[in-house]
């Protein structure tokens, strides 16, 4: 999915936002985010065997560069050089990692409720692997703060379909990413999102990453969780319009 701009060109930055989504997930985990930025290019991916990539689901395993490589190449495919890469969850580990392997790539690195390691629980594997709705359940009522669950069930209502294994394929590789002793070797400018009750990847995870990346600024949203682009999209707009802006 693409959310193209026309915006007067003197007052917009030239890099565009490229936006990569987490596990289970889609492009329109951006949408909301996205229509608050209308003077950006922006630019929202979905993963092999996911949203609009749903017949084409690539290998049965695929790890986090493996999905790396699959956003690099959609990437030349649509003609993008340097951009700012955003990326949530799984998503920010992919980022985390192009940014490590293509850093002539990802000028700018937006890390939204993400780590350096990305540990699942294995309950959370093993309803995955058996493809049960507890799994996704499990998701919604984590990733989402008390008291949204209306948004969190109107959310998974309108979640696009995934082709069959992508929600145990997309865990497994964040389970098995850990870039804790490469980040000193991202020099990019970061932002770090997270939510203040993130119960998924905790502040804590966002910290380290703040503290261990050469150049980087945390935001923390109140009363979000993990899916804070979802519950408080006006907040990471401002954050990245701030941002954004300050290191243009």
């Amino acid at each position: 999915m693409t959310t193209p701009t026309t915006p007067d060109a003197a007052t917009v930055p030239s890099l565009p936002i490229v936006f990569v989504h987490g596990s289970g997930d889609s492009a329109r985990h951006w949408q909301d985010v996205i229509a608050l930025l209308p003077d950006f290019t922006c630019v929202a991916l979905d993963l092999p065997g996911h949203g609009a990539q749903i017949d084409q689901p690539g290998p049965e395993r695929m790890s986090i560069s493996d999905y790396a490589e699959a956003v690099r190449a959609e990437l030349a495919a649509r003609g993008l050089g340097r951009v700012c890469l955003a990326g949530h969850s799984l998503g920010s580990a992919i980022a985390l990692r192009l940014a490590l392997d293509h850093p002539s790539l990802v000028a700018r690195l937006v890390v939204v409720g993400g780590g350096a390691r990305l540990r699942v629980l294995p309950a959370l594997l093993d309803a995955a692997r058996a493809e049960s709705a507890p799994a996704h359940e499990s998701i919604a009522a984590m990733g989402f703060t008390p008291g949204h669950e209306a948004l969190a069930a109107a959310y998974g209502e309108a979640q696009a379909p995934t082709a069959p294994g992508m929600l145990y394929r997309d865990l497994s590789a964040c389970d098995a990413f850990d870039v804790m002793g490469e980040l000193g070797r991202i020099t990019q400018p970061a932002l770090i999102v997270v939510g203040e009750q993130d119960r998924m990847t905790p502040p804590k995870y966002a910290a380290h990453l703040r503290d261990h990346l050469p150049d980087a600024m945390m935001v923390t949203v109140p009363d979000a969780g993990h899916f804070v682009a979802v519950e408080a999209p006006d907040a990471v707009a401002s954050a990245l319009r701030t941002w954004l802006s300050r290191e243009s």
